[in-house]
């Protein structure tokens, strides 16, 4: 399956509580990608809480855009990536 970078931007900033509430937004996000095979692995949020690079495995970006939207998300770009691990050459 490949493996995408999206980035996102929240001009508000991005604002999930550390409690079940949180939780439970986040659950919603897994159970909205399942639906085109989408797998949220991990993101990375800015500092000022306005940019995430979030890691996806997904069959193309069209299936990342359709889930993006029944769960409301933002999506400013989708890159194929690799993964360059810098102990590769030893």
């Amino acid at each position: 399956m490949p493996r995408y970078l999206v980035e996102r931007t929240f001009p508000s900033g991005l604002h999930i509580p550390c409690n079940a509430d949180g939780a439970a937004a986040c659950l919603n996000v897994v159970d909205q990608n399942s639906a085109d095979v989408v797998t949220w692995v991990q993101s990375f949020v800015s500092t000022d809480k306005q940019k995430t690079f979030c890691l996806y495995d997904a069959p193309d970006p069209s299936a990342i855009h359709r889930a993006a939207d029944r769960s409301g998300l933002p999506v400013d770009n989708v890159t194929e990536v690799r993964v360059l691990d810098p102990y590769f050459y030893f």
